[in-house]
């Protein structure tokens, strides 16, 4: 049996890190997906906090982002309360490491810093079941996104 890769898992707080996150994001969205590299990066880029997992010797594996304040309001459903997970993506090679959780986790951590009360987030819906075993409920009817079915989920902090 194989040892798994050590990783760890950060807020994104330099050029190359958030570089580090932008490339996973085009290896899982834009590669894998078939989501157009033009609404996969956004202007909440700039004002969201991105974490990061890293393998140890630093190769990234995954990434994801929160958005607080009036950037989530529109995402949210108005509540500056309640946080908005997105961008979650998890490279091909790291899945089924617990990766995607750590990163969920961090997140969490992030929006508990800021004060806030709660995290949303928009899942496909093939993802369900990962964000329901860590605690998010479905809530809503299900809508596309970027071509993929999507379904709105909660989790209070």
């Amino acid at each position: 049996m194989g040892v798994s890769p050590v990783y760890t898992v950060r807020v994104a707080e330099d050029p190359a890190d958030r570089e580090a996150c932008f490339a996973v994001r085009k290896e899982v969205f834009v590669a894998e997906q078939g989501v157009a590299e033009d609404i996969e990066y956004d202007a909440y880029d700039a004002v969201a906090v991105h974490v990061l997992a890293v393998r140890e010797d630093g190769v990234p594996l995954g990434t994801g982002r929160l958005l607080h304040g009036e950037a989530a309001v529109a995402k949210t459903g108005g509540d500056p309360a309640v946080g908005s997970l997105g961008r979650l993506a998890v490279s091909r090679a790291a899945r089924g490491l617990g990766v995607g959780a750590a990163l969920v986790r961090a997140i969490e951590d992030a929006a508990r810093a800021r004060g806030l009360t709660a995290v949303d987030l928009h899942a496909q819906t093939h993802a369900l079941g990962f964000y329901e075993r860590l605690g998010y409920e479905v809530y809503g009817p299900e809508f596309p996104d970027a071509g993929i079915p999507h379904r709105a989920m909660r989790r209070a902090l």
